[in-house]
């Protein structure tokens, strides 16, 4: 048994090594520093890390010398094309990870790109799990996440006592590509309980009802839900800063929507709000506005 094998079976502090310093990975990282782990970061833009820096991370010049300079690496970036870079690309993870390192990919990406990391990861001996989060600015922060895995049961063990600095609920779903199978399910919902929220907010306001208590009291019945208690208060202040951008949910959608096609299922209500998104990001140019934003593309 090598050293490091020892290291997770003793329970020994590991150094973290985390790609991504945007709303989520910032407050990830914080909690993970608050946990007493030693924290190596990059970033494409070092000027987004330097808050994390200043609570005590490392940075290092690029993901290879991430790989090279911790245990354990954890990704969360925007798009699959940027993980496919941070990963197989010329100063990639894999240039600097070998047999003692871990790697989590918790960006929302599509399970085929994590499937060909793992494969990828068997070849040079190099263990993955996808491990993608939800929860939004808030549960980051408050290190509630729902951290929903796909991978080895080995290595899930091996790391979840880090997950768990994260999130509340850490659960593995299967082999590579199935946590980002599971949060495919998760984005569905949550358009399901985005567009809802919108347009109760736009038939109140139009039928002259008083907003907040009308919030107030949809939020105690049966129509209670996450968007609706996190973002509703967000929209009556019209604030529309991004605890998860649209950007980034149009991506999921179309994520989502291509697992379904590729599955021959059909999912019209996921279809209309990608629909609702998209002309929010493209037509309105709204795409770094939180979710929430897409009330604006109701108003008159």
């Amino acid at each position: 048994m090598n050293s490091y094998r020892v290291l997770f079976k003793e329970g020994w502090n590991m150094t973290i090594g985390f790609i991504g310093t945007g709303v989520m990975g910032s407050s990830m990282i914080n909690n993970l520093l608050k946990a007493g782990y030693e924290v190596n970061v990059f970033n494409r833009t070092k000027a987004h890390a330097q808050s994390v820096i200043d609570n005590g991370a490392k940075w290092l010049d690029t993901p290879e010398q991430i790989a090279q300079s911790s245990d354990v690496v954890i990704t969360i970036a925007g798009f699959p094309d940027d993980v496919k870079e941070i990963y197989f690309g010329d100063n990639g993870l894999f240039k600097g990870a070998d047999s003692d390192t871990i790697l989590i990919d918790s960006t929302t990406s599509t399970p085929k790109l994590d499937e060909e990391i793992f494969a990828e990861g068997q070849k040079k001996g190099i263990e993955t799990l996808d491990a993608p989060v939800s929860g939004g600015d808030v549960g980051a922060k408050k290190g509630n996440l729902t951290i929903m895995v796909g991978g080895n049961q080995e290595t899930f063990d091996k790391v979840k006592p880090i997950l768990d600095t994260m999130g509340s609920q850490v659960k593995l779903f299967g082999g590579a590509g199935k946590g980002q199978h599971t949060k495919m399910a998760n984005q569905i919902m949550i358009a399901g309980t985005m567009t809802g929220m919108v347009e109760m907010y736009e038939y109140g306001k139009s039928a002259g009802l008083d907003l907040a208590s009308m919030m107030d009291t949809v939020s105690s019945g049966s129509a209670d839900n996450w968007s609706l208690d996190n973002y509703g208060p967000r929209v009556l202040k019209g604030d529309f800063k991004p605890g998860f951008s649209a950007k980034h949910f149009l991506k999921d959608l179309r994520i989502a929507l291509q697992g379904a096609e590729e599955m021959h299922i059909d999912l019209p209500a996921t279809k209309l709000a990608k629909q609702l998104y998209d002309k929010m990001v493209n037509d309105y140019q709204l795409g770094d506005d939180g979710t929430q934003g897409l009330v604006k593309i109701y108003e008159k």
